[in-house]
């Protein structure tokens, strides 16, 4: 193996857990090149104690103090981005642009976190003659965030700066496909200052996600994954009194007017669904062409013809994940689809143990199929046509997902009346991949989503803080009133 068997993190040192391990893979070749040790309650009650002893230091700093942590956290990350974009290619596949991508989203996240003694100020109003009203906020205490394969650094810092930064203290438990980045993370921020237990991992599967779940000394959890798992993590966490913030999976439309830029369209609707080889809650996976938009359909083709695997678009995860996306197409394409660009039997010379698939288009399709309906979670697009646009809206309106919905016109009004009427938290015009940039936060409508608030930028801190309300009177002439 190339790298050393992965170790939780606990108070100040890396330990390895007596546990079984499970091997990690480099997607671009098919070769193992760490292993993961498969952690249970046990590993996570002493994560959770640790935390609890941290927190009562770490929570009492002042806000200011806290956040100088992050400022030399996202100078690390900068200084370090050559590395860390390597790492992620390596356990996750991705192209070096798009894991170089990933990484500066991290920084641009740590730098709001910096923000947060200006955005999260407490408030103070005199509220009557003598009385005094004001809002602090407080942390909420132990937290965990719980997080996917396909941002192994992007997304650990969805949460852990601004958790962080509000005084909580955090468990965060990676997807055990791609461990390596968290460690990178954890020792980074080690190196910025951060305390020993303010932050720990606890890597495994599904054992230790349950029991992060349990624990009663957990006070909130932030969840990113399959909706399916984010339905679990919700119910389960909030059946143990936790808050809980779950996003799932993305069935996102991409609405093509006829009168879209051709060039602009064709290229940024087969970037949406192509990047991170369409491993992204993002990812465009159903474009509704409205009227006539053939000639917008042939300069995809053209596009996605162009692309080389192994350079222009990286593997998918495993090869399951390959085998469930072919099964995907060859669902469609028996029940009528027509194939216009085929990513299967892909092979990548010197990678041939590569989990690869080319991009693919599928033309054709009937909003009744199965790969209209299912997130693929692959580089996928699949074209359903309507004649107009109130069609193309009820046909993006009877997804069950809510995660991102765009428009591609030269018409304002129409661009408009798409936005207000998509059922998606996030909506683009002419945009691929409408993803909000700080301060604006992150997060989907449907089932896209469970739970109250946004991931990250101001929708975040609500979710991982408490609001305390003090009022106080010292002027004997206020009088007596409906306070008293």
């Amino acid at each position: 193996m190339k790298y050393a068997e992965v170790q939780n993190y606990l108070g100040d040192a890396f330990v390895s857990p007596k546990r079984p391990l499970l091997d990690v893979y480099n997607p671009s070749s098919g070769d193992i090149i760490s292993r993961v040790p498969l952690s249970g309650a046990a590993e996570v009650d002493a994560a959770v104690q640790i935390a609890k002893v941290a927190l009562v230091p770490w929570s009492a700093t002042p806000i200011k103090e806290r956040v100088q942590v992050f400022y030399r956290y996202k100078t690390l990350l900068e200084q370090h981005i050559d590395e860390l974009t390597a790492l992620i290619t390596e356990e996750n596949g991705k192209i070096a642009s798009e894991a170089r991508a990933e990484v500066l989203k991290s920084a641009e996240l740590t730098e709001f976190a910096c923000s947060l003694p200006q955005i999260a100020a407490g408030e103070i109003l005199e509220v009557s003659r003598g009385v005094e009203c004001r809002v602090e906020r407080y942390p909420v205490g132990v937290v965990a965030a719980i997080t996917p394969f396909n941002f192994p650094n992007m997304v650990p810092n969805w949460s852990i700066p601004n958790a962080l930064a509000l005084g909580n203290t955090m468990i965060l438990k990676p997807s055990e496909m791609v461990p390596l980045s968290a460690r990178r993370i954890a020792e980074l921020l080690k190196e910025a200052g951060l305390p020993p237990g303010v932050l720990q991992i606890v890597n495994g599967g599904q054992e230790a996600v349950e029991a992060l779940c349990d624990h009663p000394d957990i006070a909130a959890i932030s969840f990113v994954g399959s909706t399916k798992v984010a339905q679990i993590v919700y119910r389960r966490a909030t059946q143990s009194l936790k808050r809980c913030l779950a996003l799932g999976g993305a069935k996102n439309h991409l609405i093509v007017m006829p009168d879209a830029n051709t060039e602009m369209t064709s290229s940024n609707v087969v970037a949406s669904m192509s990047g991170c080889a369409g491993q992204r809650c993002m990812a465009a996976s159903v474009m509704v062409g409205v009227g006539n938009t053939d000639h917008i359909i042939k300069r995809m083709v053209e596009h996605a013809k162009a692309m080389v695997p192994g350079t222009d678009i990286g593997p998918v995860i495993s090869a399951a994940a390959r085998e469930r996306i072919t099964r995907y197409i060859d669902e469609a394409e028996k029940a009528g689809a027509k194939v216009l660009v085929d990513g299967r039997n892909m092979k990548v010379p010197g990678k041939e143990g590569g989990y690869y698939l080319g991009p693919t288009i599928i033309d054709r399709v009937t909003p009744d199929m199965k790969i209209a309906q299912e997130e693929v979670f692959g580089p996928v697009i699949v074209i359903v046509r309507a004649k107009d646009v109130d069609e193309a809206l009820r046909i993006e309106n009877a997804s069950p997902y809510g995660n991102a919905a765009s428009v591609f016109t030269e018409s304002g009004g129409v661009a408009r009346y798409v936005m207000e009427h998509a059922s998606a938290g996030m909506v683009g015009v002419n945009v691929g991949v409408p993803v909000p940039r700080e301060p604006f936060s992150f997060g989907g409508w449907n089932d896209s989503k469970f739970g109250v608030g946004d991931i990250t930028g101001r929708g975040s801190i609500e979710f991982w803080t408490q609001a305390k309300k003090m009022t106080t009177k010292w002027n004997s002439e206020a009088g007596t009133n409906w306070m008293s």
